[in-house]
């Protein structure tokens, strides 16, 4: 069996990540604190609804009430679980300083909140948060997770990312050096890429110390640019069996201590325009998981 997992799995499964760490079951609480985003100025993700981390709680609510709701489904069965308040929707370092501490101390106040994880940009991190972030790893379990989606900076532009690879990497280093735990987002099937390009990705993110990493496939939503352009002018989408066979090969080249976050997306199916197959998540897991067998694949199998 592979060495990271507790579920028969051949990669690094978070659920390993957190028993291991924490000696308990935890979970992530998706939050939405109710932030903007730099981008919107130019436009936005050209794959953004607008409001990144659909499945965030609530944004009329307060953080505690949102906290709350999610927490009681949970502990129905995990009564002793642990939690980590994960700051999903939009870009959640955009904000002045002490907006950000009073959102962030509020939730660590919570009972059995063990750490926070945070999602954020590269571009949206001022010296200061840096610098707070560091104070805050010190005293709590904290990770950020950096959005990049490509280390193509020609993708990059064409989705109107709004930033650079040079700016990811810098940002990283940021973090890195300061000791903070980093998980980066990494999107399958954008626009004019090629699977070499997709696998050559994780190859490139394989060597920057990174500590986890999720992995998506691109889903094209009703209401943004990209979704309005595929209706005009339909682009080729991978498939099911391409994304699958992509995904393990990515694994196959992916440092073993890497921890997987996210293997696939679940967009909301109301928004989805294609591809029809990624609502069937678990499905997909398990066709990973099988073809991870029949090459005889595991996490970083074909590392050199």
């Amino acid at each position: 069996m592979f060495k990271y997992t507790l579920d028969n799995k051949r990669y690094h499964t978070l659920n390993y990540h957190f028993k291991t760490k924490y000696n308990k079951k935890v979970f992530k609480v998706s939050l939405n604190a109710g932030f903007s985003c730099p981008n919107y100025k130019t436009g936005g993700c050209t794959f953004c609804l607008g409001s990144s981390g659909a499945f965030g709680g609530d944004p009329k609510d307060t953080l505690i009430k949102q906290f709350d709701t999610i927490k009681k489904v949970m502990e129905r069965k995990w009564p002793n679980a642990g939690y980590i308040a994960y700051f999903q929707a939009a870009t959640n370092t955009y904000a002045p300083l002490n907006v950000l501490k009073e959102k962030y101390e509020t939730v660590l106040n919570i009972p059995n909140v063990i750490g926070l994880s945070i999602g954020t940009r590269p571009d949206a991190i001022e010296s200061d948060v840096y610098d707070y972030l560091e104070e805050l790893s010190k005293k709590t379990n904290l990770t950020i997770e950096l959005g990049l989606q490509t280390i193509h900076d020609k993708t990059l532009k064409l989705i109107n990312r709004g930033h650079s690879l040079k700016c990811f990497e810098d940002s990283l280093k940021e973090l890195k050096k300061r000791g903070i735990e980093v998980v980066v987002h990494i999107i399958n099937g954008l626009p004019g890429e090629t699977k070499e390009d997709m696998i050559n990705t994780v190859k490139y993110l394989n060597t920057l110390g990174i500590d986890g990493i999720k992995i998506h496939m691109l889903s094209i939503l009703k209401g943004t640019k990209m979704g309005n352009d595929y209706l005009n002018k339909p682009f080729k989408t991978l498939t099911r069996d391409e994304y699958i066979d992509i995904v393990t090969e990515q694994l196959s080249y992916l440092d073993p201590k890497i921890v997987i976050h996210r293997i696939t997306g679940d967009p909301d199916p109301k928004d989805l325009i294609e591809p029809s197959w990624i609502t069937n998540k678990i499905t997909i897991i398990n066709d990973i998981d099988k073809l991870m067998v029949k090459k005889d694949y595991y996490q970083g199998c074909n590392l050199k």
